[in-house]
């Protein structure tokens, strides 16, 4: 479009000198002065095109696929939008494009990596009362069918054409956003906030800053808790009570096992003195009954006897050992 313009202006320009030179030759034959006689071929073909096609490059807008066209008259802003393809505005109208593209704006711990030059983490006390820092970043965009009240009501700033954007991510994104983090975090342990309980945290601050920025005619895409952390002083505090922590469950175990070999030893001693005192009643029992029935000792060795005969046995009392085995 920008190179129709262009060209249509150069055959425009051709053709207003061409007339020119056209009225100079007329004024030249009346005065019978024919010598500076001037004349350009076909000028006024070319004055023609050349403002037609101006006047219908002046006339057409194009607004690309990222953009909403907001149509400034002189009574005011029109409500109705332009959107991508191509628009007929009369020339006493003035098209601003506005992005409709999404935007991020993040808060971080670590300088220059948000949008302020300097730490911008937002600090934002617990259940416990104990304050946590978020690097948080939120995407969004405004609403494309709402262009034209956002040019009507938002302030331009610094006079750029991102001076409302800047103003909307200073005045109404990270107002919402600290106070979403600061109403949502209240409600968790550090803990759930630190690790269990983070990505539920996440939707509640998307819930509650989409219906803050209705107002605005902005649409909140996401919300990235990016880093959580304490302060250097909690941290420690917390390293200490986990190790503390640790070595508690570590005397527990020590403890639980040696009450197990307890357990088990008193076990085992109740055990061997269950058989001393079965072996004691059974030794018991079986000296009774040799007392009442002498008999038992030659039943016993019967009982056990293999069947061989012995190659000594003791002789009559008078020291004669008899060898059985000869012949």
């Amino acid at each position: 479009m920008t190179l129709l313009k262009i060209l249509s202006f150069l055959i425009l320009l051709y053709g207003v000198i061409g007339l020119i030179f056209s009225l100079v030759n007329k004024s030249s034959e009346k005065e019978n002065n024919l010598k500076n006689k001037l004349k350009l071929p076909m000028h006024n073909l070319a004055l023609g095109i050349g403002g037609f096609t101006f006047f219908i490059t002046m006339i057409i807008v194009r607004i690309g696929a990222q953009d909403a066209g907001v149509v400034v008259t002189p009574g005011g802003v029109n409500d109705e939008e332009l959107h991508t393809g191509w628009h007929i505005v009369m020339p006493w109208n003035n098209v601003y494009i506005m992005d409709k593209t999404v935007w991020v704006y993040t808060c971080a711990h670590s300088a220059k990596e948000g949008n302020k030059p300097d730490a911008d983490a937002i600090w934002a006390p617990t259940k416990d009362g104990i304050k946590m820092g978020f690097d948080v970043s939120v995407s969004w965009r405004i609403i494309a069918n709402e262009a034209s009240w956002i040019y009507a009501n938002i302030s331009e700033n610094d006079g750029g054409t991102s001076g409302r954007y800047l103003w909307l991510e200073e005045n109404v994104i990270r107002p919402k956003l600290k106070s979403a983090m600061a109403l949502t975090v209240s409600e968790y342990t550090p803990i759930e906030a630190y690790s269990t309980k983070r990505q539920q945290i996440q939707d509640h601050i998307i819930q509650k800053m989409r219906e803050e920025v209705k107002g605005y005619k902005l649409i909140i895409e996401q919300v990235d808790m990016r880093e959580v952390f304490y302060n250097p002083e909690y941290e420690t505090a917390i390293n200490a009570k986990k190790l503390a922590e640790q070595e508690v469950l570590r005397l527990v175990e020590v403890t639980r096992q040696k009450e197990e070999q307890l357990k088990q030893a008193s076990i085992n001693k109740d055990i061997a003195i269950q058989q001393a005192e079965g072996e004691a009643k059974s030794l018991q029992i079986k000296g009774t009954s040799i007392a009442q029935n002498p008999k038992i000792i030659e039943l016993e060795w019967i009982n056990k006897w293999d069947g061989k005969l012995p190659n000594y046995m003791m002789g009559n009392g008078q020291g004669v050992m008899m060898n059985l085995n000869n012949k």
